[in-house]
């Protein structure tokens, strides 16, 4: 059976070149969760692009899951003489997708490109269902946007950033977006002992629907203020299964560590081991990052030091794209024990 999936348009003129390459990557993928390796192509037609493969007939299920994919706005069937037939499928969403949109501010990732590494770092761990039993990690989160992904596709959601007015207008924004919605929720503000200091945090749980709510059918998002360095203090009764993180793309941007500005090479050397600890033993971890300021063969080699096992194979060395003139990003995923569960080479 053939299917070919349309992709949209982006508003990013320089994404919108790249995007059926990345979104290519991205269902190769997502595929390989549900046990398939067809040949994805990318395809013009009448102008807008399509991924188009061939497989066995896709459930509904496995259809709705597909729908998630960050770039895909129409599923069809091909038929033997060419036509398309267009499939009826339901949103694979938990929460409307204004959630990661709205919020607009200087530096911000796209909301996109983040649910593209988001959906590659939850599908190289096998898992295409059960969105809720998912935590992704954020330990660089800023504004939270790699949050709202996570929870606009129905898995839980951490973040942890060292900018305090960041992670608050991020709070502020989410209790907003909470009560404009009308979703029954709980607030509550508290501090983690970590190492000798407190780590304030603001933690939310809700429910899309109200009955699911009182069912005890929830989601979490917890939001925190500190050092990346001290992410062990909020994963000690429950692990992470991904974590992504964009690396700031330039010096103006640098990291610090207290008031000292810390190299990108440091703050990785530092920060991984801490990161990896907060993974399960099928945890995966997605590093977007420029490449003109932090090489890629540097980001390989200090995963492989704190223990990761970065994937490899065609799909993973097509992820690299311009993004402006002083940034060329690259994407790097990376499972945190040796048991590689996607390899193009077969």
């Amino acid at each position: 059976m053939v299917y070919s999936f349309g992709l949209t348009k982006h508003a990013n003129i320089r994404y919108r070149e790249v995007i059926s390459r990345l979104g290519r990557c991205e269902l190769l993928c997502m595929l390989k969760a549900l046990s398939l390796s067809p040949d994805v192509q990318e395809e013009s037609l009448g102008g807008a692009s399509f991924l188009t493969f061939s497989c066995r007939k896709l459930t509904e299920s496995e259809l709705q899951y597909l729908s998630g994919h960050s770039a895909v706005v129409f599923m069809a069937q091909r038929t033997e003489d060419g036509f398309l037939y267009p499939l009826d499928i339901p949103s694979a969403d938990y929460l409307p997708e204004d959630l990661p949109e709205v919020l607009k501010y200087k530096g911000k990732t796209g909301a996109s490109f983040t649910r593209m590494m988001l959906n590659m770092a939850v599908s190289l761990r096998g898992c295409p269902s059960e969105m809720e039993k998912i935590t992704a990690f954020d330990p660089l989160c800023g504004k939270g946007t790699s949050c709202f992904c996570a929870l606009q596709a129905g898995m839980n959601a951490v973040g942890l950033d060292l900018d305090r007015k960041a992670v608050r207008e991020a709070v502020d924004y989410f209790s907003r977006y909470l009560r404009i919605h009308g979703l029954k929720h709980t607030m509550n503000s508290r501090s983690e002992t970590a190492q000798k200091d407190a780590l304030p945090l603001t933690e939310f749980v809700f429910a899309a629907e109200k009955e699911q709510y009182l069912a005890g059918n929830t989601r979490r998002l917890t939001l925190a203020v500190g050092d990346t360095g001290l992410s062990p203090a909020l994963f000690r009764k429950r692990k992470a299964q991904v974590i992504l993180a964009d690396l700031p793309y330039g010096v103006q941007h640098a990291p610090r560590f207290g008031q000292v500005p810390e190299s990108f090479p440091r703050l990785l050397e530092r920060a991984l081991p801490l990161w990896r600890n907060a993974l399960d033993d099928r945890g995966v971890i997605a590093l977007s990052f420029n490449t003109l300021t932090l090489p890629t063969h540097s980001v390989v080699s200090l995963l492989e030091k704190a223990g990761f096992s970065p994937f490899s194979g065609s799909v993973f060395d097509q992820m690299t794209h311009e993004v402006e003139q002083a940034v060329v990003r690259n994407v790097v995923l990376a499972s945190k024990n040796a048991e590689v569960l996607y390899d193009d080479r077969e």
